[in-house]
């Protein structure tokens, strides 16, 4: 089996986020540090050379594969924001409705700017989704 190339790195987050040329990204950024800092209690660390993660959670698939994440996490791509939503939205359908613009992949949650998204419901879904992966793990 493949050994998965993203792991945990000792760069600095906030060299990182620093380097975000867009502002208002970078703006964004920060603000989801904070709902993902609190939803998890885990300080950001980089994963990879770019995604933010938050917690550490010890993944085991029905195939028998097993690999070491995060509970949630971000990337500040240049297209969208993406956050990692990791029990993916089958089970959020009701926040989902109440979000606002975005677009799902199967645990990636695409924004173009916090201002687009109402931050209250994020909260409770990443707090949410935080909660369903440390009981299931």
């Amino acid at each position: 089996m493949a050994e998965l190339k993203t792991k945990p790195t000792t760069a600095s987050v906030s060299d990182f986020l620093a380097a975000v040329d867009d502002e208002e990204r970078r703006e964004d950024c920060l603000a989801v540090v904070k709902i993902m800092q609190k939803a998890t209690g885990a300080k950001p660390k980089m994963w990879g050379p770019s995604i933010v993660g938050f917690g550490d959670h010890h993944y085991r698939y029905a195939s028998g594969r097993e690999l070491d994440w995060f509970l949630t996490g971000f990337s500040p791509r240049k297209k969208d924001l993406t956050l990692y939503i990791m029990p993916g939205f089958e089970r959020y359908e009701e926040l989902m409705s109440s979000l606002g613009k975005y677009k799902t992949g199967k645990s990636c949650l695409y924004i173009k700017r916090l201002a687009d998204i109402d931050t209250k419901v994020l909260r409770t879904l990443v707090e949410d989704s935080v909660k369903h992966m440390k009981k299931s793990g």
